[in-house]
C-alpha cells in the first residue's frame, strides 16, 4: 500500500556552463511550482550567480573552487576532478538533509555527469538523466555508443538513415561525428552520457512532442526519453510560474535598459539580432565578414559581441554603423527575442537557442560552427521550416554576401519569408501548448511528480 510523501526533494546537478544551467534550473523551477522541494547543486565557482525563486542552491566541488573549468584549462583534467571531487560532495550534500524534513529522494543530473548517478544509487534514491542536446542528435550519439553507426562518418555512407528521422548528409552531422578527432575529449564526454543510462529511473530531454516526437520514438530502445521541454521561463510560454521572467543565472554580467530602449524607436520585425553563444570564437575573418554584411544589408542589427571578440572587429565598424546598428558585450536573449522590433535571431543554433527562438517565434538564419549546431540548422532550415541555413564557402566563412542574401529571404516580403514566419508561429504556439495545463510535457512533468510524492 502506498502512502504521500509530501517531502519530496530533488537535487537538480547541471553541468556548470551557461547552456547546461539555464535549462536543468528551469527545471528546478517547474517542480517547485508543483510543491516539490528543489536544490541546485552546483560548483563554488558558479554557485554565486545563481539566484531562482523557490530553489534552493547548495555548492559542491569540481576540484577548482577559485576558477573552475579555467584554473583547469584541460577538458581531460577537468572532467575527471569534477567526478572524484563531485562523486564526494554530492554525496555528502544527500547525506546532510536525509534526517530533515525533506530527505533527498532523486537526483536530476546533467547527462554529461553520469557519475551522479552511481551516486544516487549508492544512496537508495532515484536517479534521472537530462539530455541538454535535441532527441535527434541523442539519437545519433546512443547509437555510436552502441557501436551502430562506426566513426568518422564517411561521404559514401551518407545520407545516414535512422529509424524517426530524415535522411542526413555529412554537413547535417555534428561536427564530433565527421572529426573525432577534433575534440576527443568532448566526444568521449558525449558517449559517456550513454554508459550507464539503462540504471536510470528516468531520462528527460528538453524538447516536445510536436517538435521531435518521431525522433525521440524512433530511438526509444537505446533512448527512452520522456520529452518536458521547452525549459524556457514561464512568462514566454504559460505564465503558469508567477514572475518567471528569466533563468535566474548568469555567468556574465547582462547591460542594462540602453538596448531595450534603442529597440524602442524601431519599426516592427525590422531588426536582425546576431548572438553566436557563450562557447563560439569566431575567427577575425569571419568577423570581418559578418560586419560586411550587416553594414551592407538594409536592415537594422543588435550584435552580441563578447569582450574577448571585439578586437577582431573591423576598425570604424561600430562608429560607421551607429545609426543602423547596436553592438553590445552581453544582454539578455530572452528580452530582445520578445521584443516586437525583432524580425530574425541569426543564431549559431546551439540547443537552447534554437528552442528560444523557436518558443518566441522568431525566424532564424542559422550559422552553425560545431558540435550539434549543424544538425540543429538542418531542422531550422529543412524539417521546421522557421528560418534558414547560411552557407559557407570552400574556406568555411560565411562571406557578406550570403549573409545579405539570408536577410533578404527571412525579412524580406516574399512567399518564402512569409511562409518562414508562418512556421515560426506555428511552433510558437506548439510549444506553449506543450508546457501549458494539460499538455504532452506538462502531462511528463505530473507523471514525474506524482511518483515521487509516492513511496511503498
Amino acid at each position: 500500500m502506498e502512502e504521500k510523501n509530501q517531502g519530496a526533494h530533488v537535487v537538480f546537478l547541471p553541468y556548470p556552463s551557461q547552456g547546461h544551467i539555464n535549462p536543468l534550473l528551469q527545471f528546478a523551477k517547474r517542480l517547485a511550482s508543483k510543491g516539490v522541494k528543489a536544490t541546485v547543486a552546483t560548483t563554488h565557482y558558479t554557485v554565486k550567480y545563481i539566484c531562482a525563486p523557490n530553489v534552493a542552491v547548495e555548492p559542491i566541488s569540481d576540484g577548482f573552487d577559485e576558477g573552475g573549468f579555467s584554473q583547469a584549462q584541460n577538458e581531460d583534467v577537468y572532467l575527471k576532478a569534477f567526478r572524484d571531487n563531485g562523486s564526494r560532495t554530492l554525496s555528502q550534500l544527500i547525506h546532510k538533509y536525509q534526517d530533515s524534513s525533506f530527505p533527498v529522494n532523486c537526483v536530476v543530473y546533467d547527462s554529461f555527469l553520469p557519475w551522479a548517478l552511481d551516486v544516487a544509487k549508492k544512496k537508495g534514491i532515484y536517479g534521472a538523466s537530462f539530455f541538454t542536446n535535441s532527441a535527434t542528435v541523442c539519437a545519433i550519439f546512443s547509437r555510436i555508443h552502441r557501436g551502430l553507426i562506426s566513426l568518422p562518418v564517411k561521404p559514401d555512407e551518407t545520407p545516414l538513415l535512422l529509424p524517426g528521422l530524415p535522411p542526413l548528409n555529412l554537413p547535417d552531422l555534428p561536427s564530433f561525428v565527421l572529426a573525432p578527432e577534433s575534440h576527443p575529449a568532448y566526444l568521449a564526454m558525449n558517449l559517456r552520457q550513454y554508459s550507464n543510462l539503462e540504471k536510470a529511473d528516468w531520462v528527460f530531454g528538453n524538447t516536445f512532442e510536436n517538435l521531435e516526437g518521431q525522433a525521440a520514438k524512433g530511438v526509444s530502445d537505446l533512448w527512452p526519453g520522456k520529452l518536458i521541454g521547452p525549459m524556457v521561463p514561464s512568462a514566454f510560454l504559460d505564465g503558469r510560474i508567477v514572475g518567471d521572467k528569466g533563468y535566474g543565472a548568469s555567468l556574465w554580467n547582462p547591460l542594462g535598459s540602453k538596448t531595450v530602449q534603442w529597440l524602442e524607436t524601431k519599426p516592427r520585425e525590422s531588426v536582425a539580432y546576431v548572438s553566436f553563444g557563450s562557447m563560439v570564437s569566431l575567427a577575425a575573418e569571419q568577423m570581418e565578414e559578418i560586419a560586411l554584411g550587416l553594414k551592407c544589408s538594409n536592415t537594422h542589427f543588435i550584435w552580441v559581441v563578447r569582450e574577448s571578440e571585439i578586437g577582431k572587429l573591423p576598425p570604424e565598424f561600430a562608429d560607421s554603423t551607429k545609426e543602423k546598428g547596436l553592438i553590445v558585450t552581453w544582454c539578455n536573449q530572452l528580452e530582445m527575442l520578445v521584443h516586437p522590433a525583432i524580425g530574425c535571431f541569426v543564431t549559431h543554433c546551439g540547443w537552447n537557442s534554437t528552442l528560444e527562438g523557436l518558443s518566441l517565434g522568431v525566424p532564424m538564419i542559422g550559422v552553425p560552427k560545431w558540435a550539434d549546431q549543424m544538425t540543429d540548422a538542418k531542422f531550422i532550415e529543412e524539417i521546421w521550416g522557421v528560418g534558414v541555413r547560411a552557407k559557407e564557402d570552400e574556406k568555411g566563412i560565411l562571406r557578406g554576401e550570403e549573409l545579405i542574401s539570408c536577410l533578404k529571404q527571412v525579412m524580406g516580403k516574399g512567399e518564402r519569408s512569409l511562409e518562414i514566419r508562418r512556421n515560426a508561429s506555428k511552433l510558437k504556439a506548439l510549444a506553449k501548448e506543450a508546457i501549458s495545463e494539460g499538455g504532452s510535457s506538462d502531462k511528463c512533468i505530473d507523471e514525474f511528480v506524482e511518483r515521487l510524492k509516492c513511496r511503498n
